[in-house]
Order: C-alpha cells, then sequence, then structure tokens
C-alpha cells in the first residue's frame, strides 16, 4: 500500500526534533551563526561615507583661508587635520593614511577678494573609487556652502530666481544599515536554509542511520515531508531572531505587513530547504554538501541578488541567471516590506517565482529520491 500513513509520518517527525534537539551543531547553524551574522551585517558593514581622512594644505595663512579650512574641520564627512608641509601630507596621501588632499593656494585670498576665480586643488586617492566620488562631492558641497555664507556675510548676496529642494523617500537620513540589513536576512536564510537540509540526509547516509530508515515501512515522501516541516520551523525561528535584531538593536524601520513577511519567508524557505535537501540527497557527504550549499547558496545570494550590486547595471547574461536564484526575489520583498511597506504590485510576482522555483526543486527530488541503497 503507497497511502500516506499519519501515524508513520507523526512518528518520523518526532524523531527528527528529537534529533534536531540532541545536536548541537542544528542549533549553531539556526540560530548561533545568523546572531554573528546580523552583527557582522550591521555593524561591520556599511556604505555611509563619514568620518572621511583628509587633509587640508594651508599655503594661505590668511583670514579667508582659514575660514574655508574650518569649514571642512566642521562639517560631520570629514575628519580633516590642516598641514603647512606639502611633501608630508602628500605622503600620507600615499601610504593610505589620507583620502585626500585640499590645498588652499597661496594667492588664494587675494583672487578672493579681487572677485576673480580661486581654484582649489582636492588631491584624491584613486585606489578607492567610491571613497574618492565622496570626497570629491563633500569637498564641492563644503566650498559652495562656505561661499554662500561668506556672501551672507558681507551682505553680497545674489538671489537665485530658482530654487531646488530635494526629498528623499523610503530612507530619508540615507541610511545604508537601513538597506543592507534587509538584505543581509536574505543572505543568512540562503545559507542557513539551504546548509542546514543540505547535511541531513548527508549525516544520515554517513552515520549508517539511512539504511535502518530503508527497512522500515514508510514511504519516501513521509520521510521526505518529516524532515521538511522540523527544518522549516527552525527557518522561521531564525528569521524571527533576525528581523527582531535588525527592528530593536539597529533600529531599522519597519514598514510592512508581518503577515507578508511570514507569507514571503514560508515561500523562501521552500525554495531555499528544498535546494538544500536536493543537494544532500545528490551527494549523500557532509563536507561535499556544506561546500555546494555555500557554492550555490551563499556566494550566488550574496553577489547576485541585489544585496549589494545593482542587478540593471550587470551584463545581460547575468541579469538572466539572476531569475533564477530565489534571493533576488526575497531581497527585494525584504526591502520593501522595512523601507516602503506593502507593495502588492511587487510582492505577488516575487511569490509566485519563489513558489515556482521551489516547485522545479521538489520535483527533481521526487525524482530522484529512491528507496534503495545503491
Amino acid at each position: 500500500m503507497n497511502t500516506f500513513s499519519f501515524q508513520r509520518f507523526f512518528a518520523y517527525l518526532h524523531k527528527e526534533y528529537k534529533q534536531i534537539l540532541r545536536d548541537p551543531s542544528t542549533m549553531l547553524i539556526a540560530f548561533v551563526l545568523p546572531f554573528l551574522m546580523i552583527f557582522v551585517y550591521g555593524y561591520g558593514v556599511s556604505l555611509d561615507a563619514d568620518k572621511i581622512k583628509i587633509g587640508i594644505l594651508l599655503e594661505d595663512t590668511s583670514t579667508e583661508a582659514r575660514s574655508l579650512a574650518n569649514a571642512f574641520l566642521a562639517t560631520p564627512y570629514f575628519d580633516a587635520r590642516t598641514g603647512y608641509d606639502r611633501l608630508a601630507l602628500e605622503g600620507d596621501v600615499t601610504a593610505g593614511r589620507l583620502r585626500g588632499l585640499v590645498t588652499i593656494p597661496s594667492d588664494f585670498s587675494q583672487n578672493i577678494n579681487r572677485g576673480i576665480t580661486a581654484p582649489l586643488q582636492v588631491l584624491l586617492d584613486g585606489s578607492e573609487t567610491n571613497t574618492a566620488k565622496f570626497v570629491l562631492n563633500y569637498a564641492l558641497g563644503v566650498v559652495a556652502q562656505w561661499n554662500v555664507q561668506r556672501a551672507i556675510e558681507k551682505k553680497n548676496v545674489t538671489l537665485s530666481p530658482m530654487t531646488m529642494e530635494s526629498r528623499v523617500w523610503f530612507n530619508p537620513a540615507l541610511l545604508s544599515r537601513n538597506v543592507l540589513l534587509p538584505g543581509s536576512i536574505a543572505i543568512i536564510m540562503s545559507l542557513i536554509g539551504t546548509l542546514l537540509t543540505a547535511l541531513v540526509v548527508a549525516r544520515e547516509w554517513e552515520r549508517g542511520t539511512m539504511e535502518a530508515m530503508m527497512s522500515t515501512p514508510i514511504r519516501i515522501y513521509e520521510m521526505l515531508l518529516g524532515k521538511l516541516i522540523p527544518y522549516f520551523f527552525l527557518g522561521l525561528g531564525t528569521m524571527v531572531l533576525c528581523v527582531f535584531l535588525s527592528i530593536t538593536l539597529f533600529e531599522v524601520p519597519f514598514r510592512g505587513s508581518y503577515l507578508v513577511l511570514l507569507l514571503s519567508t514560508s515561500c523562501f524557505l521552500l525554495a531555499a530547504l528544498g535546494q538544500g535537501l536536493l543537494i544532500s540527497t545528490l551527494t549523500r557527504n557532509q563536507f561535499v554538501s556544506a561546500q555546494i550549499s555555500i557554492m550555490v547558496g551563499f556566494l550566488p545570494a550574496f553577489m547576485l541578488s541585489g544585496f549589494i550590486f545593482e542587478i540593471s547595471s550587470m551584463p545581460w547574461p547575468i541579469q538572466a541567471i539572476t531569475y533564477l536564484l530565489p534571493p533576488r526575489y526575497f531581497v527585494t520583498i525584504l526591502q520593501s516590506a522595512f523601507l516602503a511597506g506593502v507593495v502588492w504590485d511587487l510582492i505577488i510576482p516575487n511569490l509566485l517565482a519563489m513558489l515556482v522555483i521551489a516547485l522545479f526543486f521538489f520535483i527533481l527530488i521526487a525524482r530522484k529520491t529512491v528507496k534503495r541503497l545503491d
């Protein structure tokens, strides 16, 4: 008889829960590893450029030159220090101790007082291109602000017929943490979901317990379902931990619905757990399963999900590959849930895509898993 037996299923489910509770490595992967990773992403990863170390070379020591230097010293974006020795400051740029050098030339005050162009030199460390762009843009902003303030003080203000006001939606403070942490949750869940189940069947083959299970009346689908359900709820527990830390500890705003978050997490876990279960079914070796899980779970999720790098900026063949990755869709849903709220036009297509990928994995598992020892 191939009928589903609830008695067999619940007995096997009970056995899986006991095995999880008795296996410290499972708890480490499910809770300790996400805890550490969320701290790394929360505290160690930031795209906010502030307190950039720069030098101010004062070749002119006039009141105007010192006033401009003080404007650089006062801005929160720079950790600036003044100096008079060009060779020493340029040596600091070369050694990486400074990311830029602003030179106020000896004729700066004369040119300012005559009302002619007073050029400044901004020397940038091009080994870090993004930081160099930040230094240049912030330096231009400081000079422009100083120039406006000086005009006001001298009552020589020229009003423009047009003004422009900027408004930033979803992330008004422009904190990279508010974008990175929701995306990092998808990366963590990709690794945890795939790694947990990838080690399950492989561990049982290595320990010899799978042979004993094959001799019992339990059906393959009962066994696979019994393995999937405990790790599904374990993954939900991991998600709760990550969201709780993001909201309370790192103060990331959450503007969406927890029910929608639960639904999207469930769809993603089905895909991630299905991928891990397929890996463990094919390899039957814990070490190989773990390596493959990192290669196909963590690395593609980190590089190709839109978490760090914009997908639209990638070559089109790489963009096509991203459509095969569940984290691509989960990152979009998470960032929307945290920053924008419930946007159904965005959520529904991504949910359906994750469900299709999960169905594909489970079809492969059903084809590859047979009840025999060879």
